[in-house]
């Protein structure tokens, strides 16, 4: 019925194809696995060479495996609505989060001492740069383009979505794991230490498979990869302007 609905509005959905073979699947997954550790840990001062490079190469993989545009969320027909509901994510993001610093409940839940610590060149240059060139291309194009399609093809829309949210969660392993130091309120989980790392890692998995899910049924809903690459950067680029608007700034 969703599938009905949504092409009624002009979207074309990756269709179910028989006899796929499943080892290109796992292909990108080792890739995304490669690249999350290169990224994070073993070389991280080349992220966007990283990211860029993997948007690219997992493009690839997607159109070499049979994917066409349109099932990758960037048929040129789709450029404008995505953009549209993009645009208004964005707006909503940030009016949640305007409202939310304001509250002192929830205001502690913004506190990011990282963030606190940058400067305004720096802090310009991870939002505007190497978080919409870096992360949200390749998270989006990853994840909700080349992944779930080539996952739809196979499995249907439905495993599709619950398979590659529940990877996104997991690619969040690795950068939350000192989240419990950079925000008090986590850092106080359990009298701190191994069990409030555990807590912010969970908590960090969760949460993002469940965005992971949203950012699919907006690409879903508007046929373009344009939609969640709009609430993916706001969530993540006005988190980085009111983290540093209400977060302790550090001591000299």
């Amino acid at each position: 019925m969703i599938t009905d609905w949504l092409t009624g509005w002009g979207y074309a959905l990756p269709q179910v194809e028989t006899g796929l073979a499943w080892w290109p699947v796992v292909a990108v997954v080792v890739l995304l696995v490669m690249i999350n550790v290169a990224a994070n840990k073993a070389v991280p001062g080349y992220y966007l060479f990283w990211t860029l490079g993997g948007s690219i190469v997992v493009l690839a993989l997607g159109l070499l495996d049979g994917c066409t545009w349109a099932d990758l969320g960037l048929a040129p027909r789709t450029w404008l609505p995505g953009v549209i509901w993009g645009g208004a994510a964005i707006l909503l993001v940030f009016t949640v989060y305007a409202v939310g610093t304001t509250w002192k409940r929830t205001r502690q839940a913004f506190h990011d001492q990282n963030i606190a610590g940058l400067s305004l060149p720096r802090l310009f240059w991870q939002s505007m740069v190497e978080l919409p060139f870096g992360t949200v291309l390749f998270e989006e194009v990853a994840f909700r383009g080349v992944l779930w399609a080539m996952l739809a093809r196979r499995y249907g829309l439905l495993w599709a979505t619950l398979l590659s949210a529940f990877l996104f969660g997991l690619w969040h392993i690795l950068p939350s794991l000192d989240m419990h130091l950079r925000n008090a309120r986590l850092g106080a989980v359990g009298g701190g230490g191994r069990r409030a790392q555990l807590v912010a890692i969970t908590g960090s998995v969760v949460t993002t498979a469940i965005g992971g899910v949203v950012f699919t049924l907006l690409r879903m809903g508007s046929g373009s990869l344009f939609a969640p690459m709009g609430l993916h950067w706001a969530t993540n680029g006005w988190g980085y302007l009111f983290a540093r608007r209400v977060s302790p700034k550090p001591e000299a």
